[in-house]
C-alpha cells in the first residue's frame, strides 16, 4: 500500500515536471516569437508583430458592434466597424481650399499695432468696440492692405546691423555680423537645412514640464504650418529645476518627442533647460523710471568690486547692474514659474512667447517686427486697462520695459500673474508702452462666454472652449449662424481622401524611437493609450476584412463643411485654453485642422499662404482608440 502510494506520488511529480516544462517552452517561444528582429521590425506600432504570422483572425473578435482589434501601441481593445473608421473616413464633404490666406507676407511687413488695436478696441477709455470680436475678426481678414505696410527701404528690418537687434542671435551667428543676407541671396528652408534669413531671427519660446504629450505635437506642427521657418527659431523650455533629467529624456527617452529630432537637428527646434536665474542682467535706467528706487548711498564693494545699487539690485565694476535673487525668493511650483519664465526668458533673449496650449493659425512675424512691439492681450473683457493676459506676450530684450516688469514681479514676492504685473504697469503709467490686444487677435472665442459679447457670434460660433473637439452630427449647436460667405463646394465622397495621410518617409526606415509606445517616465505619461498604425499593418486590417467600403449612413463622426478656412479667419492663433484630458473627435474642428497638418507635412496638401513643405519627414497624428 505504501509502494502504491509512493509510486503515485512520482507520476504526478513527474506529470507537474512536464506540464512546468511545456509551460515555460510555450512562453519562451512567445518571448522568443516577439523579440525576433524580423517581427519585431513590424511590430514597432499599431497591430501585434504576429499578425502576419498566425493571420488576423486569430487575433481578431467579432461582435454585434464591430470587430475587436488589440493594438500594440494601446493597452485598450478597439472596437472598428468596418463600414466607418479612421482608416477608410473621408477627411471632409467639401473642397478644400488650403491657400486661403495668399502669399506669405514679404519678410520685412510689419503691422500697424495701434491700428489693429483700436480697431477691434474703440478708444482707450470707452472700448466701444471690445465686445464685437465678429467685427474685428471681419477687418483681420479683410484689411490686410490697411494694416500691413513695408517701411522705406532705409528702415526695414533686413537693411538693420544685426548686432543692435533686440533679439538674440538675429543673424544666426551670434550677433557678430554687420549686415543680414540680402534677401536675393536668402535660401528658404528645405531639407536638412533650415536656410538664411534675410532680416532679424525671432525666437518664439515655449515652457514645458514632464514627457511630450499631443499638446506638445499640436503646437509644434502650428507652428511648422505657419511660421516663416528661416527667421524663425521654437526654444523649448523644460522644466529641469523640476527634473534635472528632463532635456535628456525628451531628447533620448520620449518617443512621441522623437519625431521632431529631425528638426532639432535642422535648428528648427531648440531644446533647453530651464533653471530659475540666480542673476539676471537689468537695463541702464537712465530715465529712473524702472522702479528700482536706488539707495541713496550705494553699499561698499565686495571682493568682486560688486555693490549694492537697490533691494535686489547690485552693480559690478563695469557698471552693469544685476537683479539678484535669494534662494528664499525663487519659487518651483509649476503654475508661478511658468507666470515667471515668460518675463525672464522675453527680458534676456527678445521674440514671443506663447503658452503651449495656442495654436497658430497665421505667420506671427508681421506682428513682431515694429520697433514698439511690446504686447500681450486683454484678459476676456475685462475692461481695465491693467487686466493682461500674457499666454501670448512680446518684449524687447534687455529693455527698460522688460527691466521694469521683470523687478516689479520681484518685488511682489515673485509674482508674474499678468493682471497684477498689469495694474502695476498701469498705475505707474507704463501700461501704454505694454499694448494690449483685444481677444479676437489671440482667443476669440474669450468674449463669448465672458462678459457678454455683443454683435454677431463668431465664425465658427462656438460657445464652449470643449466645442472645438466635438465631431458628431449635431455636436455643435448653430456654429454657422455667422457665416454669410459663398456656398460651400460639396465634393463627391468616393473621391475623397481617405484618413491622415501617410508621411513621405519610407516606414521601413522609421527609427525605432518614433514608433514604439511612450516609455515610461518619472512625471506623468503622454500619448500612452494613443498610437500609430504603418501601412502594411493597415492592409492586413484590409485583408482581414476589418477596413472595408466606406458607408456614410453608419458612421457616427461622418465628414462635413469644416474647413479652416473658415476656422476664426484672420485670427493669429486659437487659444484651447488647457483641455488637458480633451481629445479632438474626428471631423471636429481640432481633428480638420491636424488633417491639414499632415496633409501638409507629407507633401500631399499646402499650409495657408500655398507653400509646400520641403523639411523633413513626420509623423503623423496618432490615433486615440475611442474614436477609431
Amino acid at each position: 500500500m505504501v509502494e502504491g502510494s509512493k509510486f503515485r506520488a512520482v507520476l504526478t511529480l513527474l506529470k507537474n515536471l512536464t506540464l512546468a516544462a511545456l509551460l515555460y517552452a510555450t512562453i519562451f517561444g512567445i518571448i522568443s516569437l516577439v523579440s525576433d528582429p524580423s517581427v519585431a521590425a513590424k511590430g514597432k506600432i499599431g497591430i501585434p508583430a504576429f499578425l502576419d504570422k498566425t493571420g488576423p483572425t486569430e487575433l481578431i473578435e467579432t461582435t454585434k458592434s464591430g470587430i475587436k482589434v488589440k493594438f500594440a501601441g494601446t493597452t485598450k481593445t478597439v472596437t472598428i466597424n468596418p463600414h466607418a473608421n479612421v482608416f477608410n473616413r473621408p477627411v471632409t464633404a467639401v473642397q478644400n481650399k488650403d491657400d486661403y490666406l495668399g502669399p506669405r507676407p514679404h519678410v520685412d511687413t510689419e503691422a500697424d499695432l495701434d491700428m489693429l488695436i483700436e480697431e477691434c478696441r474703440g478708444t482707450y477709455a470707452g472700448l466701444e468696440k471690445m465686445r464685437k470680436p465678429f467685427d474685428c475678426l471681419k477687418f483681420f481678414a479683410e484689411g490686410e492692405d490697411r494694416y500691413y505696410h513695408l517701411p522705406a527701404a532705409s528702415d526695414r528690418a533686413s537693411v538693420q546691423d544685426p548686432r543692435k537687434a533686440d533679439y538674440i542671435d538675429a543673424d544666426g551667428h551670434g550677433k557678430t555680423l554687420e549686415s543680414y543676407t540680402p534677401i536675393q541671396d536668402a535660401v528658404a528652408a528645405n531639407g536638412s537645412n533650415i536656410g538664411t534669413c534675410p532680416g532679424p531671427i525671432i525666437p518664439y519660446h515655449v515652457y514645458w514640464t514632464g514627457p511630450a504629450s499631443w499638446r506638445v505635437e499640436v503646437f509644434i506642427k502650428s507652428y511648422l504650418y505657419t511660421q516663416n521657418l528661416a527667421c524663425s527659431r521654437l526654444w523649448l523650455w523644460l522644466d529641469s529645476d523640476r527634473n534635472p533629467k528632463a532635456v535628456y529624456n525628451m531628447m533620448n527617452k520620449d518617443a512621441l518627442f522623437a519625431r521632431f529630432l529631425p528638426l532639432v537637428e535642422r535648428g528648427d527646434i531648440v531644446v533647453k533647460a530651464w533653471n530659475f536665474p540666480s542673476r539676471i542682467p537689468l537695463a541702464t535706467d537712465d530715465e529712473d523710471k524702472n522702479g528700482f528706487d536706488y539707495y541713496s548711498r550705494p553699499g561698499v564693494p565686495n571682493a568682486k568690486g560688486e555693490k549694492d545699487v537697490a533691494e535686489n539690485i547690485i552693480e559690478d565694476m563695469d557698471g552693469q547692474q544685476w537683479l539678484v535673487l535669494t534662494q528664499k525668493q525663487m519659487t518651483f511650483l509649476p503654475v508661478a514659474v511658468s507666470d515667471a519664465v515668460r518675463f525672464i526668458v522675453l527680458h534676456i533673449y527678445g521674440g514671443a512667447y506663447f503658452d503651449m496650449d495656442v495654436l497658430m493659425l497665421r505667420d506671427m512675424r508681421p506682428l513682431l517686427l515694429p520697433k514698439e512691439h511690446a504686447f500681450a492681450e486683454r484678459w476676456a473683457a475685462h475692461p481695465h486697462p491693467g487686466d493682461y493676459n500674457t499666454a501670448i506676450m512680446s518684449l524687447s530684450a534687455n529693455s527698460s520695459l522688460s527691466s521694469y516688469l521683470l523687478y516689479g514681479g520681484i518685488r511682489m514676492g515673485v509674482n508674474f500673474h499678468p493682471r497684477v504685473l498689469g495694474r502695476m504697469a498701469w498705475k505707474d503709467r507704463r501700461d501704454l508702452e505694454f499694448k494690449m490686444f483685444e481677444t479676437a487677435a489671440f482667443d476669440p472665442i474669450w468674449t463669448e462666454f465672458n462678459w457678454d459679447r455683443e454683435g454677431r457670434c463668431t465664425v465658427p460660433c462656438i460657445r464652449d472652449y470643449s466645442a472645438v473637439f466635438k465631431g458628431k452630427i449635431d455636436g455643435v449647436k448653430d456654429e454657422w449662424e455667422s457665416y454669410d460667405g459663398p456656398q460651400l463646394e460639396t465634393i463627391d465622397l468616393k473621391d475623397a481622401q481617405p484618413k491622415e495621410l501617410k508621411s513621405k518617409r519610407d516606414e521601413a526606415n522609421v527609427p525605432a524611437s518614433a514608433a514604439a509606445p511612450i516609455p515610461k517616465h518619472d512625471d506623468k505619461a503622454g500619448h500612452a493609450d494613443s498610437f500609430q498604425a504603418t501601412l502594411d499593418e493597415e492592409d492586413e486590417l484590409r485583408k482581414a476584412g476589418v477596413v472595408s467600403d466606406y458607408v456614410l449612413s453608419e458612421d457616427n463622426y461622418p465628414p462635413n463643411n469644416r474647413t479652416l478656412e473658415n476656422f476664426f479667419r484672420g485670427a493669429w492663433t486659437y487659444h484651447i485654453h488647457n483641455q488637458w484630458v480633451k481629445h479632438p473627435e474626428p471631423s471636429s474642428w481640432i481633428s480638420v485642422l491636424e488633417h491639414a497638418h499632415d496633409g501638409f507635412l507629407a507633401g500631399k496638401r499646402t499650409n495657408p499662404y500655398g507653400e509646400k513643405w520641403t523639411g523633413p519627414s513626420l509623423m503623423p497624428y496618432n490615433y486615440w482608440p475611442e474614436y477609431v
